[in-house]
């Protein structure tokens, strides 16, 4: 097969209905080879629009957006998409058309070292496809683009290499040496959170983007209820926990709620749940919840202690840290702990209702 078809069976292996991009000289053969129908391809005007359209396509269905676009300026247009994505934690994966292998480095038409340029922004960039190997490194880059932290890879195609000939085999499993995300959380340091827990008299949950990723948020109310604690949510966040419900303070930070940021400010224990601390919610740092311990779970073990130094970190999943908390907390959860927490709750209902069942009561705040 010719490595433009291999590039199309590759997406159809991964499950791929829809492609965001723009076409040019560089991936015309994988323009050709799409024109099958096989996939949807949705033509953009700019290359920009494309990878803001991946990433709304992956925040919707949960599944990385897939972005096609050519060498040089199309590569280049698409840096501003990948720096939102790799922010917001948005599975995307972006295939940018490359001169020939035997040109690159000889300032080529519109050549570009789109590698070199994305390295900061991308949770990857593959090796140029070989013509052996373009297979593999569809897999590769879909692997890394939605396990762990999720986020953008890139994969930079020469036009050789999707024009050239070669045996199509697909993996049947991905093995990336030197890539093995931590799942589940470590048995001693959920135990000492949940000890924690019992012990705080003002706790607040901090829930943010890792929820949704992770799919978790029906633990996350479970949790909540379970120890009768309110719940803030970031930006990313919201969606994570339900809106109407009686527990739910509305969103933090600078644009938050009063009651979520005096609630937070108040706290006696912060649970932070799938977030990063961004400085739209902490201010100075050094005034951040001055009188909290903090409890911080997350799947990417560089965002812990990076802005906040925690008490507890636990590394891991979301949801499968969550699902052993809730049996921990089980185990040992008295009613005098909910009992000491609906005082808490009480306070912060004089300072506003706990209830933020509209937008409109969000606007008043």
């Amino acid at each position: 097969m010719k490595g433009a078809d291999i590039f199309v069976e590759s997406l159809l292996k991964e499950g791929v209905d829809t492609i965001f991009g723009h076409p040019g000289g560089a991936i015309l053969p994988l323009n050709d080879a799409l024109y099958s129908g096989r996939v949807r391809h949705i033509l953009t005007r700019h290359e920009q629009g494309a990878i803001h359209m991946a990433e709304g396509y992956a925040r919707a269905t949960g599944r990385p957006g897939v972005v096609l676009v050519t060498s040089g300026p199309g590569g280049t247009n698409v840096v501003t998409g990948l720096t939102d994505a790799f922010m917001d934690s948005t599975p995307v994966v972006v295939f940018t058309g490359q001169v020939p292998t035997g040109v690159i480095g000889n300032d080529a038409f519109q050549e570009a070292d789109i590698v070199g340029m994305t390295r900061s922004c991308t949770e990857a960039q593959l090796p140029r496809p070989r013509c052996a190997g373009p297979g593999t490194d569809h897999q590769r880059s879909f692997h890394i683009a939605s396990t762990g932290r999720p986020g953008p890879v890139l994969v930079d195609i020469p036009k050789d290499v999707s024009q050239a000939e070669c045996d199509f085999a697909y993996p049947t499993q991905v093995n990336l040496r030197g890539y093995k995300p931590t799942i589940h959380g470590h048995a001693g340091q959920l135990r000492r959170a949940t000890e924690m827990i019992a012990a705080a008299k003002r706790p607040v949950i901090y829930a943010g983007g890792g929820v949704i990723h992770s799919r978790a948020s029906e633990s996350l109310r479970q949790v909540a209820e379970l120890i009768a604690t309110p719940v803030t949510n970031t930006l990313m966040g919201l969606g994570g926990f339900p809106g109407v419900h009686e527990l739910w303070l509305g969103m933090l930070g600078m644009h938050g709620t009063v009651t979520a940021n005096t609630a937070m400010n108040e706290a006696d224990l912060v649970i932070a749940i799938g977030v990063r601390f961004d400085d739209r919610v902490t201010g100075n740092v050094d005034e951040f919840c001055p009188n909290a311990k903090f409890i911080h779970i997350d799947i990417d073990p560089s965002s812990i202690g990076k802005n906040v130094q925690v008490d507890v970190p636990i590394v891991g999943d979301v949801q499968a840290c969550l699902v052993r908390l809730l049996e921990e907390l089980r185990a040992i959860l008295m009613t005098g702990v909910v009992r000491i927490v609906s005082g808490w709750r009480k306070l912060l209902s004089g300072s506003r209702s706990i209830r933020c069942n509209t937008p409109r009561s969000l606007m008043e705040n």
